[in-house]
Protein backbone atom coordinates (compact mmCIF):
# COMPACT_ATOMS: atom_id res chain seq x y z
CA UNK A 1 0.00 0.00 0.00
CA UNK A 2 1.93 3.04 -0.95
CA UNK A 3 1.23 6.07 1.64
CA UNK A 4 1.41 9.71 1.21
CA UNK A 5 1.49 12.43 3.88
CA UNK A 6 -1.94 12.62 5.16
CA UNK A 7 -4.09 14.29 8.15
CA UNK A 8 -5.46 12.89 10.83
CA UNK A 9 -8.05 14.28 13.27
CA UNK A 10 -8.21 13.73 17.11
CA UNK A 11 -11.19 14.77 18.69
CA UNK A 12 -11.35 16.26 22.00
CA UNK A 13 -13.34 14.15 24.74
CA UNK A 14 -15.21 16.09 27.78
CA UNK A 15 -16.38 14.17 31.19
CA UNK A 16 -20.49 13.57 31.71
CA UNK A 17 -19.56 13.06 35.42
CA UNK A 18 -16.73 11.91 37.19
CA UNK A 19 -17.06 9.57 40.08
CA UNK A 20 -13.59 8.75 41.36
CA UNK A 21 -13.96 6.32 44.11
CA UNK A 22 -12.02 6.25 47.57
CA UNK A 23 -8.91 4.15 47.33
CA UNK A 24 -9.16 1.37 49.53
CA UNK A 25 -5.73 1.02 51.40
CA UNK A 26 -4.25 -2.57 52.20
CA UNK A 27 -3.16 -4.03 48.69
CA UNK A 28 -4.42 -1.12 46.09
CA UNK A 29 -2.79 1.35 48.52
CA UNK A 30 -0.31 2.49 45.52
CA UNK A 31 -3.06 1.50 42.71
CA UNK A 32 -4.65 4.47 40.97
CA UNK A 33 -8.29 5.47 41.74
CA UNK A 34 -11.01 3.84 39.92
CA UNK A 35 -13.87 5.94 38.79
CA UNK A 36 -17.06 6.41 36.63
CA UNK A 37 -18.24 8.36 34.44
CA UNK A 38 -19.31 9.09 30.35
CA UNK A 39 -16.67 10.12 27.56
CA UNK A 40 -17.87 11.69 24.64
CA UNK A 41 -16.37 13.51 22.00
CA UNK A 42 -16.70 16.98 20.44
CA UNK A 43 -15.76 18.61 17.71
CA UNK A 44 -12.53 20.23 19.04
CA UNK A 45 -9.67 18.37 18.03
CA UNK A 46 -6.07 17.88 17.00
CA UNK A 47 -4.65 17.58 13.66
CA UNK A 48 -1.83 15.18 13.16
CA UNK A 49 -0.07 15.38 9.70
CA UNK A 50 2.05 11.76 9.45
CA UNK A 51 4.64 11.38 6.39
CA UNK A 52 6.55 8.03 5.96
CA UNK A 53 10.58 7.97 6.08
CA UNK A 54 13.50 6.20 5.62
CA UNK A 55 14.27 6.49 9.38
CA UNK A 56 13.22 4.28 12.17
CA UNK A 57 11.84 6.77 14.59
CA UNK A 58 9.01 8.73 15.22
CA UNK A 59 10.02 12.31 15.01
CA UNK A 60 7.46 14.84 16.52
CA UNK A 61 7.41 18.50 15.39
CA UNK A 62 5.02 20.79 17.44
CA UNK A 63 4.88 24.69 17.23
CA UNK A 64 2.44 25.20 19.46
CA UNK A 65 3.77 24.02 22.23
CA UNK A 66 7.01 22.12 23.94
CA UNK A 67 6.88 17.91 24.20
CA UNK A 68 8.82 15.96 25.83
CA UNK A 69 11.10 13.84 24.27
CA UNK A 70 9.05 10.76 25.62
CA UNK A 71 5.60 11.68 24.36
CA UNK A 72 2.23 10.04 24.33
CA UNK A 73 2.53 9.61 20.29
CA UNK A 74 6.00 8.38 20.88
CA UNK A 75 5.12 5.81 23.93
CA UNK A 76 2.05 4.86 21.22
CA UNK A 77 4.62 4.60 18.46
CA UNK A 78 7.03 2.26 20.64
CA UNK A 79 3.93 -0.38 21.90
CA UNK A 80 2.42 -0.07 18.15
CA UNK A 81 5.94 -1.94 17.02
CA UNK A 82 5.85 -4.19 20.19
CA UNK A 83 2.70 -5.62 20.38
CA UNK A 84 2.69 -6.28 16.02
CA UNK A 85 6.29 -7.48 15.84
CA UNK A 86 6.47 -5.52 13.00
CA UNK A 87 10.15 -3.72 12.26
CA UNK A 88 10.01 -0.17 12.86
CA UNK A 89 8.85 2.37 10.47
CA UNK A 90 9.97 5.87 10.25
CA UNK A 91 7.57 8.42 10.32
CA UNK A 92 7.36 12.16 11.04
CA UNK A 93 4.06 13.64 12.79
CA UNK A 94 3.76 17.25 12.44
CA UNK A 95 0.93 18.20 15.34
CA UNK A 96 -1.19 21.32 15.38
CA UNK A 97 -2.57 21.57 18.45
CA UNK A 98 -6.38 22.93 18.82
CA UNK A 99 -7.09 21.58 21.85
CA UNK A 100 -5.61 23.28 25.09
CA UNK A 101 -2.98 20.96 26.87
CA UNK A 102 -3.53 20.05 30.34
CA UNK A 103 -7.34 20.52 30.29
CA UNK A 104 -8.75 17.40 30.83
CA UNK A 105 -10.18 16.76 27.30
CA UNK A 106 -8.25 14.30 26.61
CA UNK A 107 -5.71 15.83 24.36
CA UNK A 108 -2.30 13.71 24.76
CA UNK A 109 -4.78 10.23 24.59
CA UNK A 110 -6.34 11.41 21.64
CA UNK A 111 -3.15 11.98 19.33
CA UNK A 112 -2.05 8.48 20.92
CA UNK A 113 -5.38 6.91 18.84
CA UNK A 114 -4.98 8.77 15.89
CA UNK A 115 -1.68 7.70 15.41
CA UNK A 116 -2.29 4.24 16.00
CA UNK A 117 -4.75 5.15 13.08
CA UNK A 118 -1.72 6.40 10.90
CA UNK A 119 0.13 3.45 11.77
CA UNK A 120 -2.66 0.93 10.61
CA UNK A 121 -2.86 2.91 7.03
CA UNK A 122 0.90 2.98 6.55
CA UNK A 123 2.03 -0.89 7.78
CA UNK A 124 -1.69 -1.88 6.16
CA UNK A 125 -2.92 -3.96 8.98
CA UNK A 126 -5.74 -3.57 11.02
CA UNK A 127 -4.97 -4.51 14.59
CA UNK A 128 -7.93 -6.30 17.15
CA UNK A 129 -9.23 -5.30 20.55
CA UNK A 130 -6.64 -6.71 22.63
CA UNK A 131 -3.79 -5.22 20.57
CA UNK A 132 -5.39 -1.91 20.55
CA UNK A 133 -5.95 -2.16 24.69
CA UNK A 134 -2.00 -3.23 24.61
CA UNK A 135 -0.96 -0.35 23.21
CA UNK A 136 -3.22 2.12 25.49
CA UNK A 137 -1.87 0.42 28.68
CA UNK A 138 1.46 1.59 27.36
CA UNK A 139 -0.03 4.87 26.74
CA UNK A 140 -2.63 6.32 28.74
CA UNK A 141 -5.64 5.49 30.89
CA UNK A 142 -8.13 7.97 28.60
CA UNK A 143 -6.51 6.43 25.47
CA UNK A 144 -8.37 3.27 25.88
CA UNK A 145 -11.81 5.03 25.27
CA UNK A 146 -10.06 6.51 21.97
CA UNK A 147 -8.97 2.81 20.87
CA UNK A 148 -12.87 2.23 20.95
CA UNK A 149 -13.66 5.39 19.34
CA UNK A 150 -15.23 4.83 15.29
CA UNK A 151 -12.19 5.27 12.27
CA UNK A 152 -12.94 9.03 12.79
CA UNK A 153 -11.81 9.23 16.61
CA UNK A 154 -15.66 10.09 17.42
CA UNK A 155 -17.84 8.16 20.21
CA UNK A 156 -19.43 8.17 23.07
CA UNK A 157 -18.73 5.28 25.88
CA UNK A 158 -19.34 4.38 29.74
CA UNK A 159 -15.70 3.72 31.11
CA UNK A 160 -14.58 2.74 34.29
CA UNK A 161 -11.82 1.28 36.21
CA UNK A 162 -8.96 2.97 35.74
CA UNK A 163 -9.85 3.66 32.00
CA UNK A 164 -9.71 0.28 30.59
CA UNK A 165 -13.33 -0.55 30.46
CA UNK A 166 -15.39 1.10 27.90
CA UNK A 167 -19.08 -0.05 26.98
CA UNK A 168 -19.59 2.28 23.43
CA UNK A 169 -23.45 3.88 24.18
CA UNK A 170 -25.32 5.54 21.01
CA UNK A 171 -23.95 9.51 21.14
CA UNK A 172 -26.19 12.46 21.54
CA UNK A 173 -25.12 14.94 18.83
CA UNK A 174 -27.91 17.39 19.67
CA UNK A 175 -25.33 19.08 22.67
CA UNK A 176 -23.70 22.59 22.54
CA UNK A 177 -21.07 23.14 24.90
CA UNK A 178 -19.80 26.39 25.78
CA UNK A 179 -16.13 25.60 26.72
CA UNK A 180 -14.36 28.02 29.21
CA UNK A 181 -10.41 27.86 29.55
CA UNK A 182 -9.17 29.23 32.95
CA UNK A 183 -5.79 30.44 33.26
CA UNK A 184 -5.72 28.75 36.58
CA UNK A 185 -5.04 24.72 36.50
CA UNK A 186 -3.72 22.24 38.98
CA UNK A 187 -1.94 19.41 37.71
CA UNK A 188 -3.82 16.10 37.62
CA UNK A 189 -1.32 14.72 40.37
CA UNK A 190 -2.03 17.54 42.40
CA UNK A 191 -6.06 17.39 41.69
CA UNK A 192 -5.26 13.69 43.46
CA UNK A 193 -3.58 14.61 46.31
CA UNK A 194 -6.62 17.04 47.10
CA UNK A 195 -9.36 14.63 46.90
CA UNK A 196 -7.64 12.08 48.52
CA UNK A 197 -6.99 14.84 51.16
CA UNK A 198 -11.06 15.34 50.85
CA UNK A 199 -11.64 11.90 51.52
CA UNK A 200 -9.59 11.69 54.69
CA UNK A 201 -11.71 14.28 55.69
CA UNK A 202 -15.08 11.85 54.98
CA UNK A 203 -16.09 14.47 52.34
CA UNK A 204 -17.61 12.45 49.31
CA UNK A 205 -20.10 13.94 46.95
CA UNK A 206 -23.13 11.21 46.08
CA UNK A 207 -22.95 9.61 42.92
CA UNK A 208 -24.99 7.81 40.67
CA UNK A 209 -24.24 4.37 39.71
CA UNK A 210 -22.62 3.29 37.00
CA UNK A 211 -25.47 1.66 35.75
CA UNK A 212 -27.75 4.71 36.12
CA UNK A 213 -25.33 6.90 34.14
CA UNK A 214 -26.68 5.77 30.35
CA UNK A 215 -30.24 6.13 31.48
CA UNK A 216 -29.13 10.00 32.98
CA UNK A 217 -27.38 10.98 29.80
CA UNK A 218 -30.41 10.26 27.76
CA UNK A 219 -32.77 12.51 29.74
CA UNK A 220 -33.26 15.98 29.53
CA UNK A 221 -30.50 17.83 30.45
CA UNK A 222 -31.77 19.69 33.03
CA UNK A 223 -32.79 16.51 35.05
CA UNK A 224 -28.96 15.29 34.83
CA UNK A 225 -27.80 14.57 38.24
CA UNK A 226 -23.72 13.80 36.78
CA UNK A 227 -21.32 15.14 39.74
CA UNK A 228 -17.52 15.41 39.14
CA UNK A 229 -15.70 14.41 42.45
CA UNK A 230 -12.77 17.31 41.57
CA UNK A 231 -15.40 20.08 41.46
CA UNK A 232 -15.59 20.88 45.14
CA UNK A 233 -12.03 20.44 46.03
CA UNK A 234 -10.71 22.00 42.29
CA UNK A 235 -12.51 24.97 42.90
CA UNK A 236 -12.05 25.88 46.64
CA UNK A 237 -8.25 26.19 45.49
CA UNK A 238 -8.90 28.02 42.11
CA UNK A 239 -10.94 31.22 42.28
CA UNK A 240 -11.37 30.77 38.26
CA UNK A 241 -12.88 27.74 37.99
CA UNK A 242 -15.80 29.19 40.52
CA UNK A 243 -16.29 31.94 39.16
CA UNK A 244 -16.74 30.62 35.44
CA UNK A 245 -19.49 28.01 36.56
CA UNK A 246 -20.92 30.36 38.41
CA UNK A 247 -20.71 32.95 34.64
CA UNK A 248 -22.17 30.04 33.03
CA UNK A 249 -25.70 29.84 35.06
CA UNK A 250 -25.84 33.53 34.70
CA UNK A 251 -26.05 33.19 30.88
CA UNK A 252 -28.64 29.68 31.19
CA UNK A 253 -26.94 26.76 30.44
CA UNK A 254 -28.97 23.51 31.44
CA UNK A 255 -25.66 22.51 33.59
CA UNK A 256 -22.69 22.89 33.82
CA UNK A 257 -19.53 20.98 35.60
CA UNK A 258 -15.71 20.76 35.09
CA UNK A 259 -14.16 18.06 32.31
CA UNK A 260 -11.75 15.52 34.25
CA UNK A 261 -9.48 16.78 36.67
CA UNK A 262 -9.81 20.51 35.18
CA UNK A 263 -9.24 23.13 34.74
CA UNK A 264 -11.48 23.41 31.31
CA UNK A 265 -15.19 24.32 32.58
CA UNK A 266 -18.59 23.54 30.50
CA UNK A 267 -22.01 24.47 30.09
CA UNK A 268 -24.05 22.65 27.88
CA UNK A 269 -27.31 24.06 25.80
CA UNK A 270 -29.70 22.15 23.85
CA UNK A 271 -30.60 25.59 21.19
CA UNK A 272 -27.68 26.32 19.00
CA UNK A 273 -28.46 30.10 19.03
CA UNK A 274 -28.80 30.47 23.10
CA UNK A 275 -24.98 28.49 22.81
CA UNK A 276 -23.83 31.10 20.64
CA UNK A 277 -25.08 34.33 22.24
CA UNK A 278 -23.72 32.70 25.59
CA UNK A 279 -20.44 32.05 24.36
CA UNK A 280 -20.57 35.82 22.67
CA UNK A 281 -21.05 37.05 26.10
CA UNK A 282 -19.37 35.52 28.02
CA UNK A 283 -16.17 35.71 25.52
CA UNK A 284 -16.13 39.47 26.56
CA UNK A 285 -14.28 38.30 29.88
CA UNK A 286 -13.38 34.35 29.05
CA UNK A 287 -11.12 32.50 26.43
CA UNK A 288 -14.34 30.38 25.84
CA UNK A 289 -15.47 28.15 22.71
CA UNK A 290 -18.17 26.64 21.32
CA UNK A 291 -18.36 23.19 20.13
CA UNK A 292 -20.96 20.40 19.67
CA UNK A 293 -20.79 16.77 20.51
CA UNK A 294 -20.17 13.93 17.72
Amino acid sequence: MCFCKKNYTAYAKVNFGLNVLPKNGGEQKNEYHNLESIFQTVDLYDVLTVEKNDSSVCKVICKDMKLPEKNTLTNAYDAFFEITGLEKVGICVELKKGIPSGGGLGGGSSDAAALVRALQDICDIRLNQKQLDFIASKTGSDVFFFMNCDEQGKGCALVWGRGENVKMISPRKDLFLVLIFPQQSSSTKEAYALLDEAYQRGEKLESPSLNELENIYNRSVEDWTFINSFTPVISNSCEEIRLALKDLHKVGCCYSEMSGSGSTVYGVFTLRQQAISASNLLGEAWKCKLVQTV
